[in-house]
């Protein structure tokens, strides 16, 4: 108790650190009205375009790859000697050059210099992910800080929701009204405005009397786990640079680029049972199956999202000659939305409710999460009245949230299952009614994060850090994925709408690595399909 006494909650470094989560979910869902106006301001193709979100979360992987390199080489984790502060103060400056970047680039008309620009603002996310999340358990009493975690991921939620509309409005002049044609001076006002407010963050930190947020945890390095993160790395470099200098077809050199990672975890897996002695955490197979996890769960949530502007542009989906890029952002903001809604409801678990107190709250607090999208999407003066029968799609999300229990293996297959059956279902149909069952992957994925987390560093021990930072790495299938499903939309005989069988291949593949997990663990003695707290 004295400990605790000791340790009260800091709620105005607390208060900072939750803008910092806003932010990253802010840019990262506005990417998806950034992408189909590039696509339209350079004349891309689909698979061009969706190389805003390959350079924005392949920096996930290029960054934290880099932290963990030098600390092996170092013999101790940088981030643990400079302390999380710092960590989060240089992350943010990282992300301000990003930003400050764009405009030049934006200026010069340079889609590669644009790519250059997003590459660095995600570096400095990477960063600054690394640090928030343990900085924030150790702005209070450690017994607490998984509410401070699922109040910042609410919160970065919120941010999922609120970017694509304002950043139409910055981009376009109005949201969901008449069409203005976008200029320079309207990028380089957005994003002179975001780089003001991470600056301002991150002075905030310098001169907050802030805990420095250090650890001296012994660094635990394994140079054969580093060497096959070092080989996944050249690999997909090497297929980008084929891609570049010849006319090979981008859809075989994903699909090699797919098939790299996983030989490469399992080569990786299959070594370290031989002989475990330099491998570490990837000595379990339980880790490679959530690092496969992770990088299907972020590279299907993202291609949803990111490919969805181009197919509502498409003429005969929605409208008959399609919708306008100044269109789109309500849709955008509902299947962000959609993610905010599962989590909401996912963190009603760290709460200590009654039976039925939890019940209810179940039931409520997704409608209250609803309401609060209707409302942002009203305010900026977007029509919502298409957009109120999606209540049907929440009622049964809630049924299967009911149904998993929050266990992590059931919550994981039920949800995969079902995700999997809605993207079929958008496939096979058109008009709203499509829209609302795309949207649906976004209740669905809401929750996978700390299911698939929490089996993939199950018994890890002594390794669970470096198992965690593995699963961060592996954020990189947001980079791949989504130009995937954009190679084949631009597929003449296939066509966007159709591309999203791509989701829904991963969502299945999602389904059979929950049971894959289940009977790794299980044969290790453990049994984990018990409570978790939810939200990401």
């Amino acid at each position: 108790m004295s400990q605790q006494a000791k340790h009260p909650t800091n709620y105005g470094a607390l208060s900072t650190l939750v803008i910092v989560f806003f932010f990253w979910g802010f840019i990262a869902a506005s990417n998806s009205i950034f992408i189909p106006f590039c696509r339209t301001h350079f004349n891309l193709s689909q698979f061009q375009s969706q190389l805003i979100g390959s350079a924005f979360y392949g920096a996930y992987f290029i960054g934290s790859l880099i932290l963990y390199l030098v600390s092996s080489m170092l013999g101790y984790d940088i981030l643990n000697k400079i302390g999380y502060k710092k960590g989060i103060i240089y992350g943010l400056f990282i992300s301000v050059i990003g930003a400050l970047a764009i405009i030049p680039s934006a200026n010069a008309n340079s889609f590669p210099l644009i790519l250059v620009s997003f590459f660095i603002v995600a570096l400095g996310f990477s960063l600054q992910q690394t640090a928030a999340q343990p900085f924030a358990i150790a702005l209070g009493d450690p017994a607490t800080g998984s509410h401070r975690l699922n109040l910042a991921g609410g919160v970065n939620s919120l941010g999922t929701t609120l970017g694509p509309i304002i950043v139409s409005f910055f981009l376009f002049g109005s949201v969901g009204g008449e069409h203005k044609e976008v200029t320079v001076t309207n990028i380089n006002n957005l994003y002179l405005i975001v780089a003001s407010v991470f600056a301002a963050v991150a002075l905030f930190f310098a001169f907050s009397k802030l805990p420095s947020g250090k650890d001296d945890a012994k660094f635990e390095g394994s140079m054969k786990a580093a060497f096959s993160l070092i080989a996944m790395t050249v690999v997909i470099g090497i297929l980008i640079t084929i891609g570049q200098l010849t006319e090979i077809g981008k859809t075989p050199l994903l699909v090699v680029a797919l098939l790299a990672v996983i030989v490469i975890l399992f080569y990786s897996n299959n070594s370290a049972i031989k002989d475990n002695a330099g491998w570490g955490a990837m000595k379990y197979p339980q880790l490679i199956f959530g690092m496969l996890g992770i990088f299907m769960y972020v590279g299907v949530e993202v291609t949803i999202d990111n490919n969805f502007g181009a197919l509502l542009k498409t003429p005969g989906y929605i409208t008959e000659s399609g919708m306008l890029d100044s269109e789109i952002s309500k849709y955008v903001s509902l299947y962000w939305g959609s993610l905010m809604i599962g989590r909401w409801t996912g963190a009603i678990g760290v709460f200590n409710l009654s039976k039925m107190g939890r019940t209810i709250a179940t039931v409520v607090v997704p409608f209250v999460a609803f309401g609060i999208i209707l409302f942002v999407n009203h305010l900026y003066g977007n029509d919502i009245r298409d957009l109120l029968p999606y209540s049907l799609v929440i009622l049964i999300a809630i049924a299967a949230f009911f149904f998993g229990q929050q266990k992590p293996v059931k919550t994981l297959l039920t949800l995969s299952l079902l995700a999997a059956f809605a993207m079929l279902f958008g496939v096979f149909t058109k008009g709203i009614i499509s829209v609302y069952a795309f949207m649906a992957g976004g209740l669905c994925c809401s929750i996978m994060w700390p299911c698939i987390f929490s089996l993939g560093v199950a018994g890890l021990g002594k390794y669970t850090s470096q198992g965690s930072a593995f699963l961060i790495m592996m954020i990189l299938g947001g980079a791949i994925i989504p130009p995937f499903q954009g190679a084949i939309g631009d597929t003449a005989s296939i066509g966007m709408h159709n591309s999203y069988l791509v989701a829904a291949a991963c969502f299945a593949f999602l389904a059979f690595l929950a049971l894959k997990l289940k009977s790794v663990l299980k044969s290790q003695g453990l049994d984990f399909d018990q409570q978790i707290d939810g939200g990401h």
